[in-house]
C-alpha cells in the first residue's frame, strides 16, 4: 500500500518499494511483491525496451527447474511461447540419447545419461526440469502482469543516487526525487545501487573477454558449428553468423572498454578458430567476462540487492539468470510480511543467509568452467578426467542436477530430507497439482493425515492455505508445511509433532 502525503506546497507518494532496474529480476520482484499487495515503483534506465541483444538467439537464455517452477506456481509459464516450439536453437542437434542436455565448461552431457530415478522427491507430471526462452520474451510477460497488479514502471528513469535513514528512502532518478520505505536494486552488474550504498563486492579478476555478435560471414562453413574448444581459446556458431567466443586474455580488450570493431572481431575469431573466416559486416556486438564478485551481504539498512546487483559471473551454462530469479522470489514474500508488520524477527534477514551460500555455489561453479577451458595442458588434462565422468550415468545426473537445479536445497536444518527443497508438485485424486493452488502466493499448510489439528492450527493464520485431501503418490508424507516460495519449511513422514510444527510456522509465516 502506498502513502500520499499532502501539505498546501506539494502532494507525493511513498511507495513500499522501489525497485531499481525493469530486467527480468527486477520485474519479477516487482511481480511477487504487488501480489502481497505492496506498492511498487520501478524504475529503469532504458527508454527502448526492445533489443538485439535480448532476443533470439544473442537473446537466448535456458530456465532451470526452480525458475520454471516459480512461473509455474505464479501461473505465468504458460504465458511463455517461445519453448512450445524451439527445444533446441543450435543448427547440429542431435535427438534422443545423444541429445545434448546441458554442458559444464562446453562439455556435453546428455539426455540418455541421466538417470532421473535418483531424484526420488521429482514426481511424475512435474514442470520440465529446463526450457528455453529469450530476455525479451520474460521482460513482456512480467511487465504485463506487474502492470496488471498494479505495479508503476518508469522508463528513462535511471537511477542516480539515493540517501536513508531510519525509516525512508529518497531515491534520485531522472531528474526527480522519489520516497519509499525499501529499496531494491536489481540494476545489473553495474549497479548504482550497490555503488552508492556501500556495499563490498569481493571476488576474482577474469580469465578471458567473452564475445557476443551477429556478423555477416563470407566463409561461414569453415567454422564447425556448436561450441568448440581450440587451442587457443573457444568459439561457438550457434547458427551460420550468431558468435560467442571466449578469448583467454584476462578480460583486457573488455576492461580497456574500447568499441568492437569488425577488424578486431574478425582478428579474435581468426585467431581463436584457426581458420581464415572473413568478418563482412559487423551487426551488433558486446563483451563480457568470467570475473565472479559477490557483495558480502545483500542487505544495508533499507537497502537490499538481488540479481547481477548482488552477484556476477561468467554466463556460462544460464546460471545469473536463475540465480537471480531465485533471489527475487526468496526475498519478495519476507520483504512484504515485513512491510505489512506481519515478519517473525529475522525473517528479511534470512533472505542474505539463505541466498548468499546459493550465490557463492554458482560463482565457485562458473571459476571451475573457465579454469576448464584455458587453452593449456593443466587445463586440458582437467577437461579430459572431466568429460570421462560426464558420460557415466552418475556423473551425467550430477551435472545436469547442478545446472537445472534440480539439486538445489537451502539449509533449513531439521530432520526431513525435504526440508529446504522445493514442494514436489503432488497431484491430487482430483487432477488438481500443488503447484496450481500456489498463484495467489500464501503459504500451505499440507496435511495426508486428516489431523484435526492441523486444520485447527491453520485457522489461526491468515497467510497460511490449509490442503488436506489424498494425492496420486505422497511420497511417504503425513504432512508439509509450505513457504509462499514453494520451499518446505517443516515435513514429516512420522506421526504429527504439533510443537515441532507450531515452531517451524512462527518462524516463517507469523
Amino acid at each position: 500500500m502506498n502513502t500520499t502525503i499532502k501539505n498546501k506546497k506539494h502532494t507525493h507518494t511513498i511507495y513500499d518499494v522501489i525497485i531499481a532496474g525493469a530486467g527480468p529480476v527486477g520485474l519479477f520482484l516487482a511481480c511477487e511483491l504487488a501480489l502481497a499487495k505492496c506498492s511498487v515503483l520501478v524504475l529503469e534506465k532504458a527508454t527502448e525496451v526492445h533489443s538485439p541483444l535480448k532476443q533470439l538467439p544473442l537473446g537466448i537464455r535456458g530456465l532451470s527447474s526452480p525458475t520454471i517452477e516459480a512461473l509455474y506456481r505464479r501461473d505465468l509459464l504458460e504465458e511463455l511461447e517461445i519453448h512450445k516450439h524451439l527445444k533446441n536453437p543450435h543448427q547440429n542437434a542431435v535427438q534422443g540419447p545423444r541429445r545434448q542436455a546441458g554442458h559444464f565448461a562446453g562439455i556435453p552431457f546428455h539426455d540418455g545419461d541421466i538417470d532421473t530415478t535418483q531424484w526420488k522427491y521429482r514426481l511424475p507430471g512435474s514442470t520440465p526440469a529446463s526450457l528455453i526462452t529469450e530476455m525479451q520474451e520474460l521482460e513482456t510477460v512480467f511487465s504485463k502482469r506487474a502492470e496488471a497488479l498494479g505495479v508503476e514502471i518508469k522508463r528513462g528513469f535511471a537511477v542516480t543516487g539515493f540517501h536513508q535513514n531510519n525509516e525512508r528512502v529518497i531515491v534520485q532518478a531522472g531528474g526527480q526525487s522519489f520516497e519509499c520505505k525499501w529499496l531494491a536494486g536489481c540494476d545489473g552488474s553495474r549497479s548504482v545501487v550497490r555503488k552508492t550504498g556501500g556495499f563490498e563486492f569481493a571476488g576474482t579478476e577474469p580469465e578471458f573477454t567473452g564475445y557476443t555478435a551477429k556478423a555477416d560471414l563470407l566463409n561461414p562453413e569453415v567454422l564447425q558449428p556448436g561450441r568448440n574448444v581450440t587451442p587457443t581459446g573457444v568459439y561457438m556458431q550457434s547458427q551460420p553468423g550468431y558468435l560467442a567466443i571466449q578469448d583467454f586474455d584476462g578480460g583486457a580488450f573488455h576492461g580497456a572498454a574500447k568499441p568492437v570493431t569488425r577488424e578486431h572481431l574478425q582478428e579474435v575469431l581468426r585467431r581463436v578458430s584457426g581458420t581464415d573466416v572473413t568478418i563482412s559486416t559487423l551487426h551488433i556486438a558486446s563483451t563480457w567476462t568470467d570475473r565472479a564478485r559477490q557483495a558480502t551481504n545483500y542487505r544495508n539498512g533499507r537497502v537490499l540487492l538481488a540479481g547481477d546487483a548482488a552477484h556476477i559471473h561468467a554466463p556460462l551454462g544460464g546460471q545469473g539468470l536463475n540465480l537471480g530469479m531465485g533471489d527475487a522470489m526468496n526475498l519478495g514474500w519476507k520483504l512484504a510480511a515485513t512491510i505489512h508488520g506481519k515478519a517473525p524477527e529475522g525473517l528479511l534477514d534470512s533472505y542474505v543467509t539463505e541466498r548468499h551460500p546459493i550465490g557463492a555455489q554458482v560463482l565457485d561453479w562458473s571459476r571451475a568452467q573457465a579454469i576448464l577451458m584455458k587453452p593449456d595442458p593443466n587445463a586440458r588434462a582437467l577437461h579430459a578426467i572431466i568429460t570421462d565422468l560426464i558420460n557415466t550415468t552418475d556423473g551425467a545426473t550430477y551435472f545436469a542436477g547442478r545446472v537445472w537445479g534440480v539439486s538445489t536445497q537451502i539449509n533449513l536444518g531439521g530432520k526431513h530430507p525435504l526440508i529446504g527443497c522445493s514442494v514436489p508438485n503432488f497431484e491430487f485424486e482430483d487432477g488438481i497439482k500443488i503447484g496450481q493452488l500456489m498463484h495467489n502466493g500464501r503459504g500451505i499448510l499440507l496435511d495426508f493425515s486428516h489431523h484435526a489439528a492441523l486444520s485447527k492450527l491453520a485457522g489461526g493464520y491468515h497467510q497460511i492455505d490449509y490442503i488436506s485431501k489424498p494425492a496420486k503418490n505422497q511420497l511417504g508424507l503425513s504432512a508439509a508445511l509450505i513457504r509462499p516460495d514453494g520451499i518446505v519449511a517443516w515435513a514429516t513422514d512420522e506421526e504429527i509433532n504439533i510443537s515441532d510444527l507450531q515452531k517451524a510456522i512462527t518462524k516463517w509465516l507469523v
